[in-house]
């Protein structure tokens, strides 16, 4: 809890993240241990954090996004590029989502830099100097993370990842929605915002389904996890090839068999794989005064 009053968050959030201990199973066994599955944890708590993994020889590299956006994440990825030649490179995404128009600001920036997407975990070099850095295919990118994919030139999802929607909501009023009281001011805010997001969806080139989707779930249910059929009737994927945004990178090759084990660690445990229940989880302060702004989703 004390990470999540690090982040000063207020007013308004796209609601709804997996549950800690279930979001990241996947990526606990992907990690193949509980250290690094709760250092994982941990930064799926912070700000978005963006690191350049380098892939040599004959591989360019990527971008790793690993985090919530907040209201200084677009500041902070400019600051990560600066002297980088980022133009037509990779991001690979693993985030809970965050605040909407910092994330419609991102991935505006990510679009005019050409970039593409993908959902992973970057896994740096583990067996000696000579050995490339791998994606782990099952990762998250739920809530505003998802307008993030959207804004990569070419996307590509992998199966095993997971690729989820909800709709926009206050933060200080997430916990009990239905019992909160709105104003007429905060219904002029979150359409206004509403709004934005259509026209960013639909200069990013996704589909009105996509709104329709996240908009039709409310704060007090799961999120709605996008099955293959709607990844494409959405637009959020235009390639099945991993190589059109991560060349030389196989992220299903058998390679990563060692990283990917058909049991699931949580909590230090190991039991049979089972698919990972959402629930919405969330923290604000209450706005102080002024227009309430978008605020970064986060996990309890």
């Amino acid at each position: 809890m004390k990470l999540l009053k690090v982040l000063k968050l207020r007013g308004w959030l796209l609601v709804g993240t997996a549950a800690c201990g279930v979001v990241l199973a996947g990526a606990v066994a992907t990690l193949g241990s509980s250290a690094r599955a709760g250092a994982a944890l941990e930064e799926r708590k912070l700000p978005m954090k963006f690191g350049w993994v380098a892939c040599e020889p004959n591989c360019r590299g990527w971008v790793s996004a690993v985090g919530i956006i907040t209201a200084d994440t677009p500041r902070d990825f400019e600051e990560f590029s600066r002297g980088r030649q980022l133009g037509g490179a990779t991001v690979v995404l693993d985030s809970s989502g965050g605040s909407v128009n910092d994330a419609i600001t991102l991935g505006r920036r990510f679009r005019n830099l050409g970039l593409l997407t993908t959902v992973g975990i970057s896994l740096q070099n583990r067996s000696g100097q000579s050995a490339r850095p791998a994606v782990a295919p099952e990762a998250y990118c739920e809530s505003m993370c998802v307008f993030l994919l959207l804004a990569g030139k070419k996307r590509y999802v992998p199966e095993a990842a997971h690729v989820r929607v909800h709709q926009i909501w206050m933060g200080d009023r997430a916990d009990d929605a239905k019992a909160a009281s709105y104003s007429a001011q905060d219904l002029m805010i979150v359409e206004r915002d509403i709004g934005r997001l259509a026209k960013y969806t639909f200069d990013m080139g996704g589909a009105g389904d996509l709104l329709s989707l996240a908009l039709s779930i409310p704060p007090w249910e799961d999120l709605h996890e996008l099955d293959a059929g709607e990844l494409k009737l959405t637009n959020l994927v235009t390639t099945d090839l991993v190589a059109d945004v991560l060349p030389h990178v196989d992220i299903s090759a058998p390679a990563m068999a060692e990283l990917a084990p058909k049991t699931q660690a949580r909590f230090g445990a190991e039991e049979p794989e089972q698919p990972a229940k959402s629930t919405k989880t969330a923290e604000a302060l209450v706005p102080t005064g002024g227009v309430a702004t978008p605020v970064a989703a986060s996990q309890k």
